[in-house]
């Protein structure tokens, strides 16, 4: 999700999309381990998610 999307967001929104993607990271970690990853670049993509979103959170808080 693009930066912009995600700043139209409320602080509700942006932390219940967080908490979607640190799901979706701990089964990509879970299927890894277990050798069941097909997708691997899946893994960086949700870690740049869950940082674009606590980038944005912060900002909005801070301001």
């Amino acid at each position: 999700m693009p930066a912009k999307d995600i700043r139209t967001k409320t602080i509700d929104e942006l932390t219940d999309e967080l908490a979607q993607l640190k799901k979706e990271q701990f089964n990509l970690r879970f299927q890894k381990a277990t050798g069941q990853l097909e997708n691997t670049a899946r893994v960086k993509t949700v870690r740049r998610g869950i940082a674009r979103v606590k980038t944005v959170i912060t900002e909005k808080t801070s301001s």
